[in-house]
């Protein structure tokens, strides 16, 4: 089988100079990754000027093409969001809006292009949210034709107030370390099956 390939966008609102907890968050996934033999790499959304708006270019100064270049070219593609209050963060609303822009984008099956990539989220706050926003993320991604498999929405959250977050935590969180598991074998499971195994055209063609 091919080598597989993971991205991560992580739409943390601090730009790369700024140390980021969900950053943190997907390393620990990457480890599992990295012993898979899955490549992957991080894209820090906040680095990037991306326009507002629903098209896949949105002209001069748009730099998302650059990033969806990277997500044409995975099989797996992982959104990591920070919690805001109990939301999702604004970045991560503004990718599944430039995603879903390419969602009539069709593959050689007449299949949007997004057919046989797998999803997933990865979540990090010091507050609740995590399960809205993960539903919110992934339902938007299955929407537009990315496979999500079970168990693909790994997150923390500390007491409830202000407190550490996750990389002040000690990260000793059982659930946590489990669903990191969880998230990075299901992903790559499935990635796997559709690498070998695309879904049949039949039926669900959008021409």
């Amino acid at each position: 089988m091919q080598t597989l390939k993971a991205l991560f966008i992580n739409t943390s609102l601090k730009g790369s100079e700024e140390p980021s907890h969900t950053e943190g968050f997907i390393k620990d996934v990457q480890v599992h990754y990295n012993q898979l033999g899955v490549e992957s790499e991080v894209v820090r959304l906040a680095d990037y000027a991306v326009a507002h708006g629903v098209q896949a270019d949105m002209g001069e100064g748009d730099e998302w093409p650059q990033v969806f270049e990277k997500v044409m070219a995975a099989d797996i593609v992982i959104i990591g969001t920070p919690l805001w209050l109990g939301e999702k963060s604004s970045l991560a609303t503004q990718t599944i809006e430039r995603l879903y822009a390419s969602s009539s984008e069709t593959n050689d099956k007449g299949q949007s292009i997004f057919y046989n990539k797998v999803g997933g989220v990865a979540i990090t706050g010091n507050e609740d949210g995590a399960k809205h926003a993960a539903a919110s993320i992934l339902y938007g991604l299955s929407h537009i034709g990315f496979v999500i498999p079970p168990n693909v929405d790994a997150y923390w959250v500390g007491e409830a107030g202000p407190g550490p977050s996750y990389m002040d935590s000690g990260k000793d969180n059982d659930f946590t370390k489990s669903a990191i598991q969880r998230l990075a074998y299901n992903t790559y499971h499935f990635a796997g099956m559709l690498k070998n195994n695309p879904i049949p055209a039949e039926g669900n063609t959008l021409e």
